[in-house]
C-alpha cells in the first residue's frame, strides 16, 4: 500500500519505511506526526482518489532530524550601473520516516507485520524440516557404515591369501631374471680374456728375441788356465 501526500506545497509518493525530506515542520527528533493531506491511497488494483483529499486516510511519520539542503547561489546585477548582488541560501528541512499508511480500518504497517510473521514462520518450518531430514540421513549413513564394517572381516582373509600367492608367483620370475644376467656376465668375461691380444716380444738390434723366461737359470762361467 502506498499514498500520495501533500506538505509544504509539494507532493510525495510514500509507503511504509520511506525516508524523505520535507519543508520545515514543527517537531523534534523522535516525535511522531500525522499528515492529513492525503491525495491518493492505492493497494494493488484498488485505489482511492481524493477530491481533493481522501476521507478517513492518514499517514503517520517519525521525525528523524532537522537538516539543511545544499546552498543555492542567487546573483543579480544591473548592466552599466555597476550593481552586483550575490546571495546564498540553504533551506531548512525535516527528515521523516513513514511508519504507517491508514485508510479507514486498514493499516499498511499491520499488514506488513502479518506478512513478516508468516514469512518467519514459514522459514522456521523449512529449517525444522531440513534439520529433521539431516538427522535421518545421518542415522542412515551410520547404519550403513556399521553394516559394511561387520561384513569387511569375513572377506579380508581370502584377499590376503590371494595377495600372498600372487607375491610368491611374482618373486620366482624375478629370481630367474636376476640369475640370467649373472651367467651372461661370466661368459662375457671369459670371452674377453680369450680375445685379449698377446703382448709382442721386444726385439734387439740384431732382430733376435731379447727376453728369456724369468724361470731360466744363468749358465756357470767357464774355467780358464789363468784361473787355475
Amino acid at each position: 500500500m502506498y499514498a500520495v501526500i501533500e506538505t509544504g506545497g509539494k507532493q510525495y509518493r510514500v509507503e511504509v519505511g520511506t525516508e524523505l525530506e520535507v519543508e520545515l515542520l514543527d517537531g523534534e527528533p523522535g516525535d511522531s506526526i500525522t499528515i492529513d493531506r492525503v491525495l491518493l491511497v492505492a493497494d494493488g488494483d484498488e485505489s482511492a482518489i481524493g477530491r481533493p483529499v481522501v476521507a478517513d486516510a492518514a499517514v503517520e511519520a517519525e521525525v528523524l532530524r532537522r537538516d539543511r539542503t545544499d546552498k543555492v547561489i542567487s546573483f543579480k546585477y544591473r548592466p552599466k550601473a555597476r550593481r552586483r548582488v550575490k546571495k546564498g541560501h540553504r533551506q531548512d528541512v525535516t527528515v521523516l520516516r513513514i511508519t504507517d499508511v491508514k485508510l479507514g480500518k486498514r493499516s499498511a504497517a499491520e499488514d506488513r507485520r502479518k506478512a513478516d510473521a508468516a514469512a518467519k514462520s514459514e522459514r522456521e518450518r523449512l529449517q525444522e524440516a531440513a534439520a529433521k531430514q539431516a538427522a535421518e540421513d545421518a542415522a542412515l549413513a551410520e547404519k550403513l557404515a556399521k553394516a559394511s564394517a561387520a561384513k569387511a572381516p569375513a572377506k579380508a582373509a581370502p584377499k590376503g591369501r590371494a595377495a600372498a600367492d600372487k607375491t610368491t608367483k611374482d618373486e620366482k620370475p624375478a629370481t630367474k631374471a636376476a640369475a640370467k644376467p649373472a651367467t651372461k656376465t661370466a661368459a662375457t668375461k671369459a670371452a674377453a680374456t680369450k680375445a685379449a691380444p698377446k703382448t709382442p716380444r721386444a726385439k734387439t738390434q740384431s732382430g733376435a728375441a731379447d727376453a728369456k723366461p724369468a724361470s731360466a737359470k744363468p749358465k756357470a762361467p767357464r774355467t780358464t788356465k789363468k784361473d787355475e
